[in-house]
């Protein structure tokens, strides 16, 4: 449930409904909008008498949320979220495009990786140090070491670091050395995992687990929400589906689905959603005119040589020409892709 607040409401009136709320237990979360304050009621509801709530000063009218995932809900806050990442915006006008290998294999790979998809226009930098893989004898990362090759990559290029963090444990391990949080499509389920990532300040980049219907996927972001983090970036990375010629099926309507149920910024992961990097560069073209806030794009400087997904890796300069393509149509739809990098 929602307390639309009066236009000529004073903070004193958005305090009392606060006041009166928390006494049944409740807790609140207030958004202040130009024209509006909006505050929203977090908790079991069925107790809380509305009809005394709208009588108190100030209140215009009491609207019940309907989705189960109120936090993540676009009627909870009002307008569109933008998780800030250094002086990265996610889910502004622009479109955020993070890049690197689905694998941090070696410090040389992973350098010449970051200063490529720097100069090609990337704004944060994927890599995995920690890789859950389906095979227990597949490549399953370096682990701190990997963490320690995004560090020095980091310091070199400027960009940000987004990586996997696959187990509660490791969160405060990965979080030294992450500027963003993933949590992968295995994952998207795991609920202590999510709660404690919850428990940090770190922006988390949430991925749609394979088989998860659009509802699971944003209550998985409710839990990191109730846990007290705001700062949640979802990503439709492709579902499993009775097709086998790509890795998964990649669910365009996600994109403006998800933006219309929720306010939190929404990304694309083509590399995942088509397993083919011949493929990458249409799907991203359209998850850019479908709304996406930004995409998510494996790049390996010898695909043929990667110890993980090679198949759906672009080499450098594959990406750089899609980066120009993706300029092209984030203008279209009166969005923008700034191409002017260097390291």
């Amino acid at each position: 449930m929602i307390i639309v607040m009066k236009r000529d409401a004073t903070k004193a009136d958005v305090e009392a409904v606060i006041e009166r709320v928390h006494s049944f237990g409740l807790r609140t979360h207030v958004s202040v909008g130009e024209e509006r304050t909006i505050v929203g009621i977090i908790g079991d509801e069925r107790n809380l008498p509305v009809h005394q709530i709208e009588r108190l000063n100030g209140v215009e009218r009491a609207v019940p949320i309907l989705h189960p995932f109120k936090l993540a809900s676009s009627e909870f806050v009002q307008g569109r979220t933008v998780v800030q990442v250094g002086n990265v915006r996610i889910g502004g006008e622009e479109i955020v495009v993070m890049a690197g290998p689905c694998a941090v294999e070696s410090r040389e790979q992973l350098i010449e990786t970051a200063i490529a998809v720097k100069k090609a226009g990337a704004q944060i930098l994927r890599g995995g140090a920690f890789k859950p893989r389906t095979s227990p004898y597949s490549f399953q990362g370096l682990g701190r070491e990997g963490l320690e090759y995004l560090a020095e990559a980091r310091a070199l290029t400027g960009l940000p670091v987004v990586t996997e963090v696959v187990s509660p444990t490791d969160v405060e391990l990965v979080s030294e050395y992450a500027d963003i949080l993933q949590i992968g499509a295995r994952n998207s389920q795991n609920f202590a995992l999510l709660h404690e990532v919850g428990l940090t300040h770190k922006p988390v980049l949430l991925k749609r687990g394979m088989m998860s219907r659009l509802e699971e996927f944003l209550m998985s972001a409710e839990y990191i929400l109730a846990a007290g983090n705001p700062n949640v970036i979802l990503c439709e990375r492709g579902i499993r589906t009775f097709e086998t010629y790509t890795r998964n099926t990649v669910d365009i309507n996600a994109v403006p689905v998800l933006k219309q149920l929720s306010h939190l910024p929404v990304l694309l992961d083509p590399s995942h959603g088509t397993g083919k990097w011949d493929l990458v560069p249409a799907v991203a073209k359209a998850a850019v005119a479908a709304g996406a806030d930004g995409l998510l794009i494996e790049v390996h400087p010898r695909p043929e040589e990667a110890l993980s997904d090679g198949m759906q890796s672009l080499k450098p300069d594959k990406f750089a020409a899609l980066m120009r393509d993706l300029a092209r149509v984030a203008q279209a739809v009166d969005r923008k892709l700034t191409l002017e990098a260097g390291v």
